[in-house]
Protein backbone atom coordinates (compact mmCIF):
# COMPACT_ATOMS: atom_id res chain seq x y z
CA UNK A 1 0.00 0.00 0.00
CA UNK A 2 1.19 3.21 -0.83
CA UNK A 3 0.25 5.69 2.02
CA UNK A 4 1.15 8.97 0.67
CA UNK A 5 -2.11 11.19 0.68
CA UNK A 6 -4.07 8.40 2.41
CA UNK A 7 -5.33 8.51 6.19
CA UNK A 8 -4.49 6.67 9.34
CA UNK A 9 -5.80 6.21 12.66
CA UNK A 10 -3.13 5.33 15.86
CA UNK A 11 -4.99 5.28 18.90
CA UNK A 12 -2.76 6.29 22.21
CA UNK A 13 -0.52 8.07 20.24
CA UNK A 14 0.33 10.83 22.11
CA UNK A 15 3.86 9.39 23.36
CA UNK A 16 5.87 6.65 23.15
CA UNK A 17 5.64 4.14 20.08
CA UNK A 18 2.45 5.56 19.25
CA UNK A 19 3.83 9.00 18.61
CA UNK A 20 6.79 7.69 16.45
CA UNK A 21 4.26 5.89 14.60
CA UNK A 22 2.19 8.99 13.46
CA UNK A 23 5.19 10.99 13.01
CA UNK A 24 6.46 7.98 10.70
CA UNK A 25 3.29 7.50 8.62
CA UNK A 26 3.63 12.03 8.58
CA UNK A 27 6.96 11.53 6.82
CA UNK A 28 5.73 9.13 4.38
CA UNK A 29 2.91 11.68 3.19
CA UNK A 30 0.20 10.36 5.25
CA UNK A 31 -2.85 12.68 7.11
CA UNK A 32 -3.48 11.19 11.07
CA UNK A 33 -5.18 11.34 13.57
CA UNK A 34 -3.73 11.55 16.74
CA UNK A 35 -5.93 9.87 19.79
CA UNK A 36 -4.83 10.61 23.31
CA UNK A 37 -6.88 10.18 26.73
CA UNK A 38 -5.43 12.46 29.28
CA UNK A 39 -1.75 13.48 27.89
CA UNK A 40 -3.28 16.51 25.86
CA UNK A 41 0.14 18.57 26.33
CA UNK A 42 1.73 15.85 24.47
CA UNK A 43 -0.28 14.68 21.91
CA UNK A 44 -0.82 18.30 20.58
CA UNK A 45 3.28 18.58 20.55
CA UNK A 46 3.02 15.37 18.60
CA UNK A 47 0.08 16.75 16.26
CA UNK A 48 2.14 19.85 15.83
CA UNK A 49 5.13 17.62 14.77
CA UNK A 50 3.03 15.83 12.26
CA UNK A 51 1.73 18.93 10.20
CA UNK A 52 5.45 20.06 10.42
CA UNK A 53 6.21 17.49 8.25
CA UNK A 54 3.17 18.72 5.33
CA UNK A 55 0.70 16.44 6.24
CA UNK A 56 -2.89 17.54 8.29
CA UNK A 57 -2.98 16.03 11.86
CA UNK A 58 -6.67 15.31 13.64
CA UNK A 59 -6.13 16.11 17.84
CA UNK A 60 -8.65 13.48 19.15
CA UNK A 61 -9.52 12.98 22.75
CA UNK A 62 -11.01 9.77 22.51
CA UNK A 63 -11.40 6.23 25.24
CA UNK A 64 -10.98 3.37 22.83
CA UNK A 65 -13.21 1.10 25.89
CA UNK A 66 -16.22 3.49 24.63
CA UNK A 67 -17.55 2.55 21.48
CA UNK A 68 -18.94 5.51 20.94
CA UNK A 69 -15.40 7.43 21.13
CA UNK A 70 -14.45 4.54 19.06
CA UNK A 71 -16.67 5.59 16.16
CA UNK A 72 -16.28 9.52 16.86
CA UNK A 73 -13.10 9.54 16.06
CA UNK A 74 -13.60 7.22 12.80
CA UNK A 75 -16.49 9.57 11.79
CA UNK A 76 -14.20 12.84 12.34
CA UNK A 77 -11.71 11.58 10.17
CA UNK A 78 -13.98 10.47 7.26
CA UNK A 79 -15.37 13.83 7.56
CA UNK A 80 -12.10 15.28 7.59
CA UNK A 81 -10.72 12.82 4.57
CA UNK A 82 -13.14 11.11 3.24
CA UNK A 83 -10.84 7.64 3.86
CA UNK A 84 -8.90 5.71 6.17
CA UNK A 85 -6.62 3.85 5.00
CA UNK A 86 -4.77 2.44 7.93
CA UNK A 87 -5.35 1.40 11.84
CA UNK A 88 -2.72 1.49 14.27
CA UNK A 89 -4.44 -0.15 17.51
CA UNK A 90 -1.43 0.90 20.27
CA UNK A 91 -3.52 2.02 23.32
CA UNK A 92 -2.81 -0.04 25.90
CA UNK A 93 -3.85 -0.57 29.47
CA UNK A 94 -2.32 -2.25 32.71
CA UNK A 95 -2.09 -3.30 36.22
CA UNK A 96 0.93 -4.00 37.94
CA UNK A 97 1.19 -7.11 39.40
CA UNK A 98 4.32 -7.82 41.62
CA UNK A 99 5.71 -11.99 40.54
CA UNK A 100 3.33 -14.58 42.69
CA UNK A 101 0.89 -12.39 44.38
CA UNK A 102 -2.29 -13.12 43.17
CA UNK A 103 -4.18 -11.24 45.45
CA UNK A 104 -2.70 -7.73 42.99
CA UNK A 105 -5.63 -8.18 40.74
CA UNK A 106 -9.23 -8.44 40.88
CA UNK A 107 -12.24 -8.90 38.41
CA UNK A 108 -12.26 -5.12 37.88
CA UNK A 109 -8.61 -4.65 37.08
CA UNK A 110 -9.53 -7.51 34.44
CA UNK A 111 -12.24 -5.87 32.78
CA UNK A 112 -10.70 -2.37 32.91
CA UNK A 113 -7.34 -3.65 31.20
CA UNK A 114 -9.65 -5.77 28.31
CA UNK A 115 -11.84 -2.82 28.21
CA UNK A 116 -8.76 -1.17 26.18
CA UNK A 117 -6.38 -3.86 25.08
CA UNK A 118 -8.78 -6.11 24.14
CA UNK A 119 -12.96 -4.52 23.55
CA UNK A 120 -11.15 -1.36 22.15
CA UNK A 121 -9.21 -2.49 19.73
CA UNK A 122 -12.08 -4.57 18.35
CA UNK A 123 -14.24 -1.72 18.46
CA UNK A 124 -11.82 0.62 16.86
CA UNK A 125 -11.63 -2.81 13.81
CA UNK A 126 -15.37 -2.46 13.47
CA UNK A 127 -15.77 1.25 13.60
CA UNK A 128 -13.16 1.78 10.26
CA UNK A 129 -14.07 -1.88 8.40
CA UNK A 130 -17.06 -0.71 6.67
CA UNK A 131 -15.08 2.39 5.07
CA UNK A 132 -11.89 -0.09 4.84
CA UNK A 133 -14.02 -2.47 2.23
CA UNK A 134 -15.97 0.17 0.56
CA UNK A 135 -12.66 1.58 -0.17
CA UNK A 136 -11.56 -1.90 -1.42
CA UNK A 137 -7.98 -1.55 0.52
CA UNK A 138 -6.97 -1.14 4.19
CA UNK A 139 -4.26 -2.26 6.55
CA UNK A 140 -4.80 -2.39 10.34
CA UNK A 141 -1.85 -3.50 13.40
CA UNK A 142 -2.57 -4.23 16.53
CA UNK A 143 0.25 -3.39 19.09
CA UNK A 144 0.25 -6.78 21.04
CA UNK A 145 3.35 -7.92 23.16
CA UNK A 146 5.99 -10.86 24.00
CA UNK A 147 4.05 -11.54 27.29
CA UNK A 148 1.25 -12.56 25.40
CA UNK A 149 3.47 -15.78 24.15
CA UNK A 150 5.52 -16.01 27.35
CA UNK A 151 3.23 -15.16 29.86
CA UNK A 152 5.28 -12.46 31.15
CA UNK A 153 4.99 -9.25 31.82
CA UNK A 154 3.70 -6.22 33.87
CA UNK A 155 0.53 -8.87 35.06
CA UNK A 156 -1.49 -11.42 34.51
CA UNK A 157 -3.93 -9.58 33.23
CA UNK A 158 -2.18 -7.71 30.55
CA UNK A 159 -0.05 -10.83 29.15
CA UNK A 160 -3.50 -12.46 28.91
CA UNK A 161 -5.39 -9.65 27.20
CA UNK A 162 -2.66 -9.15 24.46
CA UNK A 163 -3.17 -13.37 24.36
CA UNK A 164 -6.71 -12.59 23.55
CA UNK A 165 -5.69 -9.80 21.35
CA UNK A 166 -3.41 -12.39 19.23
CA UNK A 167 -6.23 -14.48 18.78
CA UNK A 168 -8.88 -11.48 17.66
CA UNK A 169 -5.98 -10.82 14.80
CA UNK A 170 -6.38 -14.25 13.56
CA UNK A 171 -9.98 -14.23 13.58
CA UNK A 172 -10.37 -10.55 11.71
CA UNK A 173 -8.14 -11.52 9.21
CA UNK A 174 -10.01 -14.24 8.00
CA UNK A 175 -13.25 -12.68 8.48
CA UNK A 176 -11.85 -9.24 6.44
CA UNK A 177 -10.22 -10.92 3.75
CA UNK A 178 -9.41 -9.74 1.17
CA UNK A 179 -9.82 -6.29 1.45
CA UNK A 180 -8.21 -5.82 4.84
CA UNK A 181 -5.04 -6.82 6.41
CA UNK A 182 -4.95 -7.73 9.95
CA UNK A 183 -1.39 -8.19 11.55
CA UNK A 184 -0.20 -8.31 15.16
CA UNK A 185 3.52 -6.82 16.22
CA UNK A 186 4.37 -8.73 19.78
CA UNK A 187 7.48 -6.84 21.02
CA UNK A 188 9.42 -7.53 24.37
CA UNK A 189 11.07 -4.25 26.92
CA UNK A 190 10.40 -0.85 24.65
CA UNK A 191 12.12 2.43 25.98
CA UNK A 192 8.81 4.59 26.59
CA UNK A 193 8.00 6.44 29.26
CA UNK A 194 4.92 4.39 29.81
CA UNK A 195 7.19 1.21 30.49
CA UNK A 196 8.92 3.53 33.08
CA UNK A 197 5.84 4.60 34.99
CA UNK A 198 5.22 0.49 35.20
CA UNK A 199 8.41 -0.12 36.47
CA UNK A 200 9.30 2.49 38.79
CA UNK A 201 12.60 4.68 37.62
CA UNK A 202 15.57 2.35 38.86
CA UNK A 203 13.99 -0.76 37.35
CA UNK A 204 13.42 0.62 34.48
CA UNK A 205 17.20 1.72 33.85
CA UNK A 206 18.07 -1.52 35.12
CA UNK A 207 16.19 -2.97 32.00
CA UNK A 208 17.30 -1.14 29.79
CA UNK A 209 21.24 -2.05 30.81
CA UNK A 210 20.35 -5.71 31.15
CA UNK A 211 18.86 -5.61 27.57
CA UNK A 212 22.24 -3.84 26.07
CA UNK A 213 24.30 -6.27 27.60
CA UNK A 214 22.26 -9.35 27.46
CA UNK A 215 20.37 -9.84 24.44
CA UNK A 216 21.99 -10.64 21.04
CA UNK A 217 20.90 -8.02 19.39
CA UNK A 218 22.75 -6.14 22.41
CA UNK A 219 20.12 -3.08 22.25
CA UNK A 220 16.85 -2.14 24.39
CA UNK A 221 14.22 -1.17 21.35
CA UNK A 222 13.41 2.41 21.01
CA UNK A 223 9.78 3.60 20.18
CA UNK A 224 10.87 4.76 16.99
CA UNK A 225 12.31 1.06 16.29
CA UNK A 226 9.18 -0.60 17.08
CA UNK A 227 6.65 2.11 15.14
CA UNK A 228 9.12 1.28 11.86
CA UNK A 229 8.06 -2.53 12.14
CA UNK A 230 4.38 -1.16 12.96
CA UNK A 231 4.38 0.75 9.97
CA UNK A 232 6.16 -2.01 7.59
CA UNK A 233 2.94 -3.81 7.82
CA UNK A 234 0.64 -1.17 6.34
CA UNK A 235 3.05 0.41 3.55
CA UNK A 236 6.13 -2.33 3.43
CA UNK A 237 3.82 -5.60 2.24
CA UNK A 238 0.70 -6.47 0.79
CA UNK A 239 1.93 -9.87 1.01
CA UNK A 240 0.97 -10.44 4.93
CA UNK A 241 -2.32 -11.04 6.80
CA UNK A 242 -3.14 -13.03 10.06
CA UNK A 243 0.34 -12.61 11.45
CA UNK A 244 1.29 -12.38 14.56
CA UNK A 245 5.00 -10.84 14.88
CA UNK A 246 7.13 -11.74 17.60
CA UNK A 247 9.86 -9.25 17.99
CA UNK A 248 12.12 -10.44 20.83
CA UNK A 249 15.51 -9.17 19.95
CA UNK A 250 17.08 -12.63 19.72
CA UNK A 251 15.75 -13.65 23.06
CA UNK A 252 14.73 -17.29 21.85
CA UNK A 253 18.51 -18.19 21.32
CA UNK A 254 18.96 -17.20 24.92
CA UNK A 255 20.90 -14.18 26.90
CA UNK A 256 24.13 -13.30 26.26
CA UNK A 257 27.17 -13.27 29.05
CA UNK A 258 27.57 -9.67 29.65
CA UNK A 259 31.40 -7.96 28.69
CA UNK A 260 33.53 -9.52 30.15
CA UNK A 261 31.57 -11.90 32.67
CA UNK A 262 33.71 -15.61 32.58
CA UNK A 263 36.99 -13.72 31.94
CA UNK A 264 39.82 -14.38 33.71
CA UNK A 265 41.85 -10.99 33.97
CA UNK A 266 46.00 -11.42 35.02
CA UNK A 267 48.56 -8.93 35.90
Amino acid sequence: MNISGGAAIVTGSATGVGAAAVRLLASKGCNVVVNYTKSEAEASATAAACEALGVQALLIRADVSKDEDCKAMVQAAMDKWGRIDALINNAGRTKAQPPGDLDALNAQDFHDVYAVNLIGAYQMVRAVAPHMKAAGNGSIVNMSALGALTGEGSSMAYAASKGALNSLTLSLARQLKPEIRVNAVCPGFIQTRWMENVLGSERYAERVKEMAETTPVRKAATAEEIAEILVWFIDGTDLMTGEVMKVDYGLRFGTVAPPGAGLEISR
